[in-house]
């Protein structure tokens, strides 16, 4: 067809049968590779599937849904690059971004642009403190993780000598530093508080330390591939440093540390698998071979919230989407929600996990 004759056509279409009908577009940033892809697939299928899933049910306002996904590889630079590329293919809503350290400066994009966000998994104050009124979570503050590992290491193991350590990202070293603050708040003193650089591939030289300082226990603020590299030097040196860390909840840290794996503690999100809102779904991702680790359902909810609170609008003007996430709770997967006026969670509920036998369990 002639370009001119298909425009006419469009034109026509519009005056004798209303406007055309067209997707509403939606995007999902994340590390879709590089060392964290592994996370980023969790979200990356969560969304698929909730998107499919609105679809089959007569997608949202009456219009189906697509998403687009752009990969910002857990980095700041990347993250704004991505950011970008989504406002400018027109996305109405954003799922994501997993890092503190990319979701921040996205955060930025999307406001400038009038795009509502939703990360399924930043957790750093700052993501919600900056006044931008587009920006939402499901993930529970630092705070929350800070006092948490502080407590736990002043009541387990006050009398022996605690390292903390962080690879410097905005999500590690906020993490490390906050639990340092309420290890010292309870009137225990770390023997070693330090950085370390991530993606390299060998920890030996910092497990050295930490043993010649007779160190029993150590936090680590970072992502998991680093310390499943920690964990099997000390394993290796038949050196028995207890873990206690964020962010563990995937199957690559246990391919990775092997049988050094048991007993590394975590503080993470509620595994949604265990509620009987998402057994629907758990049960669609695994009959199709995946297994939905912690983060895809947090995925999955982030579209179900805005999906509800699209319908509750009745638009997808952003003002209008804002007020319908701070005045309502959502259904989904992981429970009802509510937000307070920041775009916070109004219930912050991080929990203990340990790996056991191969896998991570609840911390009983």
């Amino acid at each position: 067809m002639h370009p001119l004759v298909a425009i006419a056509v469009v034109m026509l279409a519009a005056a004798v049968g209303g406007p055309v009908r067209a997707d509403i577009l939606i995007g999902l940033a994340g590390p879709i590779t590089g060392k964290n892809g592994w996370l980023g697939e969790q979200i990356e299928r969560g969304a698929q599937l909730a998107v499919a899933d609105l679809n089959a049910a007569g997608g949202v306002l009456g219009q189906q849904v697509q998403l687009i996904t752009a990969d910002d590889f857990c980095d700041p630079e990347q993250a704004v690059a991505a950011a970008k590329k989504l406002v400018s293919d027109g996305v109405v809503f954003v799922d994501g971004h997993l890092c503190s350290g990319a979701s921040i400066p996205a955060s930025e994009i999307y406001a400038a642009a009038g795009v509502l966000m939703i990360s399924p998994t930043s957790t750093n104050p700052m993501l919600t403190e900056l006044g931008r009124v587009n920006v939402f979570r499901l993930a529970y503050r630092e705070e929350a993780t800070g006092i948490l590992a502080g407590n736990y290491l002043a009541d387990h193991w006050s009398s022996k000598n605690i390292a903390i350590l962080h690879d410097n990202t905005l999500m590690g070293k906020g993490l490390a530093e906050l639990t340092k603050e309420q290890l010292n708040r309870r009137g225990v003193r770390e023997a070693i508080f330090q950085t370390y650089v991530p993606g390299q591939n060998n920890y030996g030289a910092e497990i050295d330390q930490l043993q010649a300082a007779d160190v029993a226990v150590v936090f680590i603020g970072g992502y998991h591939t680093e310390v499943a590299l920690m964990a099997r030097a000390a394993y290796d040196r038949g050196y028995p440093l207890q873990l206690v860390g964020g962010t563990l909840g995937t199957e690559e840290f246990g391919l990775i540390a092997g049988p050094a794996a048991d007993g590394a503690l975590f503080m993470d999100l509620p595994d949604a698998r265990r509620r009987a809102e998402a057994a629907p779904v758990v049960e669609r991702f695994r009959a199709s071979g995946y297994e939905p680790e912690l983060f895809t359902l947090y995925a999955y909810g982030a579209v179900q919230v805005w999906a509800q609170a699209a319908q509750k609008a009745g638009s997808l003007e952003l003002q209008t989407m804002i007020a319908a996430l701070r005045e309502n709770q959502f259904d989904t997967v992981l429970g009802p929600i509510d937000f307070d006026d920041k775009g916070d969670l109004a219930v912050q509920n991080p929990v203990w996990w340990v790996w056991r036998g191969g896998t991570y369990v609840p911390l009983e």
